[in-house]
């Protein structure tokens, strides 16, 4: 671990931008010595125009329940109804 000594101008100046964004001044020195020394990495959606959707299209997806249940399992309609009548059966069962 290294130490570096600030002039006193400089801890001002780093010691008030650090209040002013609610951090600590050896965060807010670290982060900007982080930005201005370590490479980052491009972001696919950055330099393309891509959105995340698009970027993650090869690994999301959706099915249609009709090529497994005949007519449709319909699993995501009315999910909230759903979901209500299964809470009002576990309570009636003496389960929740």
């Amino acid at each position: 671990m290294t130490t570096i000594t600030l002039t006193p101008e400089l801890e001002h100046a780093i010691g008030e931008q650090a209040r002013q964004v609610g951090t600590t001044l050896e965060l807010l020195a670290l982060d900007k010595l982080s930005d201005c020394f370590l490479p980052t990495m491009p972001s696919p959606s950055a330099s393309d125009g891509e959105t995340m959707a698009d970027f993650l299209a090869d690994y999301i997806g959706c099915i249609d329940s009709g090529e497994h249940v005949p007519g449709g399992a319909n699993m995501s309609e009315n999910t909230g109804r759903k979901f209500a009548d299964l809470l009002l059966k576990k309570r009636s069962d003496g389960r929740g």
